[in-house]
């Protein structure tokens, strides 16, 4: 495990994207998913044993694997971008979902693409089947079949590449040009931006049933939030979130990713100050974060506003997956994915060993730290899951 930390975050941090997400626009996002069947507020959990293990004040952990069924949250994305579109783009008026399906019903179909690692190609896959719509799932090389049926089963069209994550985005891109499909992308590139910040807008509504959950007082005592990040979508609708939303002092942001693809890692490490690519395989169980280019937004608005980024190998993940799912004392257990562990299995690694002292000081990680962790995934590859959890 790596760390460096941001020294390009300015004062403030205040960016036009992070302007964007205004209480009103996260108030829209959360009142479309409440229209929506099968909604419910995820559950948020207080890790109380493990704090006083790590010797902190607080671990609290929103649990992502109960979202509408969907054992990830990228529905909230999938469903309000496609809703989005219909608004923007088609001209529908309607306040809810119920209003948008009657009116969908008398309006030409239309055919949703996307690449994915899998969950995001799933939010997808099962919006377009909630709205009545088509959709086309394109996975990069080395997708478990499993992945693949999952979407096939929500009525998707889904296809495995022989590329890799970023080079599948720009294939997907280009075939639905050349067949007029509608690109619903969650990463952004010039040109491209408006589908990626309606998903972002989507995101933030877990951010506010967080700040339900907690109440004002407790919300805004968080100290800091670790969250993991792939394209840089995810953890930007997030930081955005709770940096809208809180009235007092600023959380320190703690982004983590895959050690195989941490392209915000070098990106911070490079003294330049532009993005960095990660090229190749990009071969890590953490299949969500399995990304090589920052997305333009997420890393302009990460640059600005985190403060630190921290790359790790696949067993810190599978680390994070054991202290979720088999917790000692009275604290509940929580099923978690790769990519949804690896935040908890660095915060433990950073708590509990010697080698990183300094980076727990830089941090100001301690007996007041009052922590964020979202569990983004549960076990969406049960073969991985049931391995781990046997070791």
């Amino acid at each position: 495990m790596d760390m460096v930390l941001n020294r390009f975050k300015e004062e403030g941090g205040q960016t036009d994207l992070l302007a964007h997400f205004t209480q009103g626009v996260m108030e829209r996002s959360a009142k479309f998913h409440q229209s929506v069947p099968e909604y419910a507020a995820t559950p948020l959990v207080h890790l109380d044993d493990l704090s006083q293990q790590l010797g902190v004040a607080n671990i609290y952990a929103k649990d992502e694997s109960e979202r509408f069924g969907l054992n990830a949250f990228k529905g909230l994305g999938g469903i309000y971008v496609m809703a989005e579109y219909f608004r923007r783009y088609e001209g529908l008026d309607f306040n809810d979902y119920n209003e948008l399906l009657k009116m969908l019903k008398t309006h030409p179909g239309v055919t949703f693409a996307t690449a994915t690692d899998g969950n995001h190609g799933k939010g997808v896959a099962w919006a377009a089947s909630l709205l009545g719509q088509k959709a086309k799932v394109f996975m990069p090389e080395g997708a478990a079949e499993h992945r693949l049926e999952a979407v096939r089963q929500l009525g998707a069209e889904a296809t495995a590449t022989t590329l890799n994550y970023d080079d599948t985005v720009k294939e997907t891109a280009n075939l639905a040009k050349e067949h007029g499909w509608v690109l619903l992308q969650d990463t952004a590139w010039p040109g491209y931006d408006e589908i990626p910040l309606m998903i972002m807008e989507g995101y933030t509504t877990l951010m506010s049933e967080v700040h339900a959950q907690l109440g004002d007082t407790s919300f805004n005592d968080i100290t800091h939030v670790f969250l993991q990040a792939g394209v840089g979508s995810f953890v930007v609708a997030m930081t955005a979130a709770v940096l809208s939303k809180m009235d007092g002092n600023r959380p320190r942001i703690i982004v983590v990713e895959a050690g195989a693809a941490d392209c915000f890692h070098q990106s911070m490490k490079d003294t330049s100050g532009k993005s960095q690519q990660v090229t190749g395989s990009l071969n890590t169980v953490m299949a969500g974060l399995a990304c090589g280019a920052p997305s333009t937004q997420g890393f302009e608005m990460l640059k600005a506003s985190a403060d630190a980024f921290i790359r790790c190998g696949d067993g810190t993940s599978e680390h994070g997956m054991r202290l979720y799912g088999r917790p000692t004392g009275s604290d509940e257990p929580v099923v978690s994915g790769a990519s949804g562990a690896v935040t908890l299995g660095a915060l433990h690694a950073l708590m509990t060993e010697d080698g990183y002292s300094q980076a727990r000081q830089a941090l100001g990680l301690d007996g007041s730290s009052n922590i964020l962790l979202i569990n983004t995934e549960g076990d969406t590859d049960p073969d991985h899951y049931r391995q781990v959890m046997r070791e």
